[in-house]
């Protein structure tokens, strides 16, 4: 597959890999000069680390989402912009900083970042619409690095590349390939020249390999496989990152933006969504996915694909060929199935059929946790997924599918039987029942 891609779409280097926590790394090169060391431009991949280090200082403390951009970066203008619009690119602000970057190819420093800010247009309205934007995530970049008492760069070797081990993921290549525009009329490749995209780093400057970026790629897929302790990041802010923000696509809905991360929702019966970034840089494309759901699906499975072509875009498209090969050709081992303990008696009455607004639910205790599904549910269809309240043993909060965030509360009789659920306040009993308590 790598192979027809760099022939066919004519892309002087190719470098592809995969990564998947069931088998040995895969890597790949074909093209000249590329070996498994080689750094290639990763473009705006760039922007789901910068992610990542933005929902660190989150968790840490420092800002919210809602917070106003100037409540920690000294701005000119457009200090009302969300840092969770920012990060969403649903702020509105245009996509470049002022100038002509791509004519003259000089990026600013911070301080002409920021200086001329007040000269960036608002183009359209906050939360109006999906709308990309390198100079909201640049910015954003420098937050990060204040409220960190460094740089972007240095909060990025620090608080990512370290922690994960990915050596290759550098602001500055030590063995970089270069980067071509593919004449279309002819087999000539002229290569583009290197640029420093200077303050606007956070938004695009990484250079990596394709293995270490196929390991980013499975981090963002399986926060804890990659990183079991959290050390990087809590894997439930990760899941947070995927909730998509914003479609966009207005017409055809084909892939939605999170907490500055890609969804491309995959076709087929099956709930599959890869999730990562695309990138482009002068003379080179890159992707790196994950793989999310379907069955197949190992875990910690992420692709990436970084060629020196800046036109070929099937580079971009590589990845998700190469994710859903995976799955099918060489899926994930089928573990047996062994027998468990008992369910704890105090919720063995839960246990069963139930039913709640008109419809039927099963109830089932499988690996110490229960679960919800109704009962003409699709098969593949994930279940609901409950964990218990602390110090409250009649009290369940649904942590996945259906109704996620809402309480399940268990009713008992004089005998401790549950005879009665409420689940997000709507009423579950053993027999069907209509709303004014009738039974049929």
């Amino acid at each position: 597959m790598a192979r027809r891609v760099q022939a066919e779409a004519r892309v002087p280097a190719l470098s592809v890999a995969v990564h998947r926590a069931d088998r040995p790394l895969w890597t790949f090169q074909v093209g000249e000069g590329v070996d498994a060391s080689s750094q290639l431009r990763m473009g705006s991949i760039t922007k789901t680390f910068t992610a990542v280090l933005v929902m660190q200082c989150r968790d840490d403390g420092l800002l919210d989402l809602d917070d106003q951009i100037a409540r920690h970066l000294p701005v000119k203008a457009h200090g009302e912009l969300t840092i969770g619009r920012m990060l969403s690119h649903l702020s509105g602000l245009q996509r470049e900083p002022f100038g002509d970057v791509w004519d003259t190819m000089q990026a600013p420093d911070v301080e002409g970042l920021l200086g001329q800010l007040d000269r960036a247009e608002q183009v359209l309205r906050p939360g109006q619409r999906f709308h990309y934007s390198n100079l909201a995530i640049a910015l954003l970049g420098h937050l990060v690095g204040r409220l960190r008492g460094g740089t972007w760069e240095e909060a990025l070797r620090e608080r990512i590349l370290e922690p994960l081990g990915l050596h290759d993921v550098a602001v500055t290549p030590q063995r970089p390939v270069v980067g071509y525009q593919v004449d279309a009329w002819s087999d000539y490749a002229h290569p583009e020249p290197p640029d420093d995209f200077g303050a606007v780093g956070p938004a695009a400057q990484l250079w990596s390999t394709a293995a270490d970026l196929a390991r980013w790629a499975a981090f963002l897929a399986d926060p804890r496989g990659m990183d079991p302790n959290g050390t990087v990041l809590a894997a439930a802010t990760v899941e947070e990152m995927r909730v998509p923000q914003a479609i966009t696509e207005d017409v055809l809905w084909a892939r939605a933006f999170g907490l500055g991360l890609i969804l491309h929702p995959q076709p087929g019966g099956e709930r599959v969504v890869h999730v990562g970034h695309d990138g482009a840089m002068p003379g080179f494309l890159a992707a790196a996915y994950g793989r999310i759901g379907g069955s197949g699906t190992p875990k910690a499975l992420g692709v990436a694909s970084l060629g020196s072509s800046g036109t070929a875009g099937e580079i971009l498209e590589l990845p998700h060929e190469l994710l859903a090969a995976v799955a099918e050709h060489d899926p994930a081992d089928i573990a047996p199935w062994v027998p468990g303990p008992q369910a704890p008696a105090q919720y063995r009455s839960v246990l069963g059929r139930w039913w709640g607004e008109g419809f039927e639910y099963a109830f089932s205790w499988r690996d110490g946790t229960l679960y919800a599904r109704a009962v003409d549910a699709p098969a593949k269809r994930p279940p609901a997924v409950f964990a218990p309240v602390d110090g409250q043993p009649d009290l369940f909060r649904t942590v996945s599918g259906r109704e996620t965030g809402e309480l399940l509360r268990l009713t008992r009789d004089e005998h401790g039987t549950v005879v009665r659920m409420h689940w997000a306040t709507y009423r579950f009993t053993r027999g069907q029942e209509a709303f004014d308590g009738h039974r049929f």
